[in-house]
């Protein structure tokens, strides 16, 4: 079956005007030309597609069901081509992005706001998903970008991947708690405390393991959350020690507690990726280089440090005193 695209949307036209004559204006042809069009299409189709008389055309019942059926799919193409052109205009069109839900609530936050500002037209859309899927959704094509975050070098020979900041670990505690009377907490002092933390999909868990693995301190027993709030709120109830990557780009634990880098550090690092050898839609990239300054923001909005590992967050500043070695 040879049907060309023309054809279609001549005969949407001819069935739309119920008038050869005024389908052949609306595509500045001849009558013959429009008449030659449908006939070719009916003999490619082998339907009769319309009654025609001399007063009058109108659809035979095979035509009606066509015409209802390719004209939704025309106005399926012209939109897809619209959203096409709109995409390779840089500024406008949609982008989709997939993010662990931790940092879709921090980061890419702030990322999306840049873009907004930035970008009025463009659309960037968010999918939440555990980091495993974040990066088969990045290799499918089913998304432009991703974000995720590790505890060790970036290794996917199917991905590109651009690290943006890296963040220390910290201690986060009650500002009663013994060791909150130190600037910093060495590992050792974890050692028989109770462990909180964020799952393996931010990263935090393999972080922790080379951390005690380093240090040869026994591995503790984790409760792993999925959001910073659940880790804050068990460490709240005195259930344990939180531990949790510290910085601006990352949500905070509640006010009502205070944080400690852990020294030596030990810092997960927040990488953008894209599929290797597939170059970005212009406003897939435009959205790309938002997130990618999000490197420049720091608790203050100024230029982030190379490293947050001497910041002391929370509500209670302690004196200065030496580095907690022993529980």
């Amino acid at each position: 079956m040879n049907v060309s695209l023309q054809q279609l949307k001549v005969f949407v036209a001819v069935a739309r005007e119920r008038s050869f004559t005024r389908a052949a204006r609306e595509f500045d042809l001849t009558q013959s030309a429009v008449s030659r069009c449908v006939r070719e299409l009916e003999d490619a189709v082998e339907l009769k597609l319309f009654d025609r008389t001399t007063r009058q055309v109108e659809l035979t019942n095979a035509g009606a069901s066509l015409e209802r059926r390719i004209g939704r799919l025309l106005d399926e193409i012209e939109l897809t081509l619209l959203e096409e052109r709109a995409a390779y205009d840089g500024h406008t069109g949609v982008v989709v992005l997939a993010s662990n839900p931790v940092l879709s609530s921090s980061c890419v936050a702030q990322a999306l706001a840049r873009c907004a500002s930035a970008f009025p037209g463009l659309i960037v859309s968010v999918r939440d998903q555990p980091q495993s899927a974040v990066l088969a959704s990045v290799e499918q094509g089913e998304v432009d970008f991703g974000l995720v975050s590790l505890a060790q070098p970036f290794d996917n020979e199917l991905l590109h991947a651009q690290a943006i900041f890296r963040t220390p670990l910290h201690a986060v505690i009650p500002p009663t708690h013994p060791l909150a009377r130190h600037d910093s907490v060495a590992w050792h002092a974890l050692q028989q405390c109770s462990l909180i933390t964020l799952n393996a999909d931010t990263g935090v868990h393999a972080a922790l393991e080379r951390a005690f693995s380093a240090h040869e301190l026994k591995r503790r027993p984790l409760q792993e959350f999925g959001h910073v709030a659940a880790v804050s709120r068990m460490v709240e109830l005195g259930l344990g020690v939180g531990v949790l990557p510290v910085d601006a780009h990352w949500p905070g634990p509640t006010v009502s507690l205070v944080s400690r880098p852990l020294v030596p550090e030990v810092s997960v690092t927040t990488f953008l990726v894209h599929r290797r050898n597939r170059s970005l839609r212009p406003n897939a990239a435009a959205a790309w280089t938002r997130f990618a300054a999000l490197e420049s923001i720091d608790a203050h909005g100024g230029a982030a440090s190379s490293s947050a590992s001497q910041a002391v967050t929370g509500p209670v500043a302690a004196p200065r005193r030496a580095v907690l070695h022993e529980p």
